[in-house]
């Protein structure tokens, strides 16, 4: 028997569904889609908002649960 904790492997691509939350950096970007653009909008270190290309949530790095 193993002890190392079984784990679901990440996936490598952020969900499409609009509406759709990931955690990036410790904080949630929601998907929004419109006008045929889609980002990921939350806030930075700061509180200000800031919006992502999904290129860009995905070199940050990105998760569908929050960080502990």
């Amino acid at each position: 028997m193993s002890t190392e904790a079984a784990t679901t492997p990440q996936p490598t691509e952020p969900p499409t569904a609009p509406c759709s939350v990931v955690w990036c950096s410790g904080r949630p970007y929601v998907l929004e889609t419109g006008t045929g653009r889609h980002r990921w909008v939350g806030r930075d270190g700061r509180g200000r908002p800031e919006a992502l290309r999904t290129a860009e949530l995905k070199r940050r790095g990105w998760s569908h649960r929050r960080a502990s």
